[in-house]
C-alpha cells in the first residue's frame, strides 16, 4: 500500500495517509493528459483576431476605370484583395476556440497529473495551511522552510482571507480550491502544496 506523509507547518512529519493504488503509483496516462492540456489551453484563447474583407473596407464604391479599352485588367473596385489597401482574402475573424472533453476524461487527466507529481516527489502535504501574520515576507519564509522552490500551487478546501493577503504579492505562488483545480493548473506548477482536508476532498472528486 502506498503512503503519503502529512507534515505540519514547520515541516515535521505527523502521520501517513494510505493512497489508493488506482490513482497513484501506476502508469501515467500521457495520452489523456495531452488531450486535456490542449483543451484547457484552447479554452484560454480569446480568438479576437480580425481582418476586413473587400466588402468591409472603406471606399471602393466606384468603378476605377471603364471596363474596356484601357489595356488594363478588368477592375470593379479599388478595394479588391489584389490591390494595395484592399480587403483580405480568407483572413481570420473572431471565433470561439473553446470545447469540452467528457467528465471522465477530465477526471482521468487530473488523476494522471497528480500521479506525475507524486512520482517526481513534487507534491507536499501539510496538516493545515495558515498564515501566522498577513505579512508577505513571513509567508515567504514559511515556504522556504518547507523547501518549496519554483512555482508553487497551493490546494486548499476553502480560501482564507488572511492567507490570501499574505500570499497575493508572491509571483511564484498561487492558490486554488481543490474542487476547482484542473490538470493544467497542476502541471504548470513546479511544486504542489496541499492541505490534508483538501487532499481528501480531491480524492473523493477523482475516485
Amino acid at each position: 500500500m502506498l503512503a503519503f506523509t502529512v507534515h505540519d507547518i514547520k515541516g515535521k512529519k505527523l502521520e501517513e495517509i494510505d493512497l489508493p493504488e488506482g490513482v497513484f503509483g501506476g502508469r501515467i496516462n500521457k495520452a489523456v493528459l495531452h488531450q486535456a492540456i490542449v483543451m484547457y489551453q484552447a479554452n484560454l484563447r480569446q480568438g479576437n483576431a480580425s481582418t476586413k474583407e473587400r466588402a468591409e473596407v472603406s471606399g471602393g464604391g466606384r468603378k476605377p476605370y471603364r471596363q474596356k479599352g484601357t489595356g488594363q485588367s478588368r477592375a470593379g473596385s479599388t478595394r479588391s484583395p489584389l490591390r494595395k489597401g484592399g480587403g483580405t482574402t480568407f483572413g481570420p475573424h473572431p471565433r470561439d476556440f473553446s470545447y469540452t472533453l467528457p467528465k471522465k476524461m477530465r477526471d482521468a487527466a487530473l488523476r494522471a497529473s497528480l500521479n506525475a507529481k507524486y512520482s517526481s516527489d513534487d507534491i507536499f502535504c501539510i496538516d493545515k495551511l495558515a498564515a501566522e501574520t498577513d505579512k508577505t515576507k513571513d509567508f515567504a519564509k514559511m515556504l522556504k522552510s518547507l523547501k518549496l522552490e519554483g512555482k508553487v500551487l497551493a490546494l486548499v478546501d476553502s480560501v482564507d482571507e488572511e492567507l490570501t493577503r499574505a500570499s497575493k504579492n508572491l509571483p511564484f505562488f498561487s492558490m486554488i480550491r481543490s474542487r476547482d483545480v484542473t490538470a493544467h493548473d497542476i502541471l504548470k506548477s513546479k511544486k504542489v502544496l496541499i492541505t490534508k482536508s483538501a487532499f481528501k476532498q480531491l480524492l473523493e472528486r477523482i475516485k
